[in-house]
């Protein structure tokens, strides 16, 4: 069983089962899909017809955009396993808490790209470390407010060492 969230709006659960088929909040559901192109289908339910294109989908994050009918909507699903989580109170597990970002290895520093109480967002590049000869851009595990940078362009680091504090 699968709760989907639809524009932060509508909540329904889907389930497909072998004897009933899909069932949407417990009504089975009869729909002719037929794809056109890959991520393109055409849908035909209760005597209407529909043009689904999936615009994005993301399988780590379960989200998905898709388009009805030039209508984009935004999904966000949650398994059996997501829902057990928010029931046991651990589904805040997922996201990252982080205090410090460490050398991942040893180097030069040749660029920081943020500043003291720049607000970053995981996956922004943070510097770049130099190492064997290779250029490595490090980037922000989480969403987090830069409070210390510990590094200069310039300065040579140890794996494991301290660069900065959030």
């Amino acid at each position: 069983m699968y709760k989907l969230s639809i524009n932060s709006h509508f909540n329904i659960e889907a389930e497909r089962t072998i004897a009933a088929g899909l069932l949407i909040n417990g009504v089975k559901r009869d729909a002719d899909i037929k794809p056109i192109q890959p991520g393109i289908y055409h849908v035909i339910e209760n005597n209407r017809s529909y043009n689904v294109e999936v615009v994005n989908f993301n399988g780590d994050e379960k989200t998905a955009e898709i388009k009805v009918n030039n209508h984009i909507y935004s999904i966000s699903a949650k398994d059996q396993f997501d829902i057990l989580l928010d029931k046991l109170g651990f589904s805040n597990l997922n996201s990252a808490r982080i205090s410090e970002i460490k050398a991942p290895m040893p180097g030069l520093v040749l660029k920081v790209f943020v500043n003291k109480g720049d607000i970053i967002k995981k996956g922004d590049n943070l510097f770049v470390l130099e190492a064997m000869k290779m250029e490595n851009i490090i980037k922000a595990p989480a969403d987090v407010t830069v409070g210390k940078i510990l590094i200069k362009p310039g300065d040579k680091v140890e794996k494991g060492q301290i660069l900065m504090l959030f």
